[in-house]
């Protein structure tokens, strides 16, 4: 056995465990029960899609593949931190996303208290 049949029973191993992630993750993204779990699941879609690309591109000799894997990994790694970005100010009042919006002599608005929410008991705190 040669190296060369090494490399290819190798890449198309690896080919194999890189698609089965691919799915499994997919299924993460469309199943996930938080928007969290499926920001986390995209991002490792991506990181699953290099290795992909990787891995073709030492299959086939063909460097394209290598530069085509970094400029994803950039736009994978900007949407994360922008879904994460989305995630931090989502369903928060405008008092809360940032104290000092609105404020004219730079001091903070007070926070509103929470509302009053019922125990085990019924009983409210």
């Amino acid at each position: 056995m040669n190296a060369q049949a090494i490399v290819n029973a190798a890449s198309a191993f690896a080919l194999f465990l890189t698609c089965m992630a691919f799915f499994l993750t997919a299924y993460r993204v469309i199943r996930g029960p938080t928007l969290p779990d499926r920001i986390v699941a995209l991002d490792m879609l991506v990181a699953i899609a290099i290795g992909f690309l990787a891995v073709v591109a030492i299959k086939t000799g063909f460097n394209l593949y290598v530069d085509i894997a970094i400029a994803l990994g950039l736009v994978g790694f900007l949407s994360t931190v922008a879904f994460a970005r989305f995630v931090l100010t989502q369903g928060k009042p405008v008092d809360e996303a940032d104290p000092m919006a609105g404020s004219t002599d730079g001091r903070a608005k007070s926070v509103p208290s929470r509302a009053k929410r019922p125990t085990k008991k019924g009983r409210e705190r």
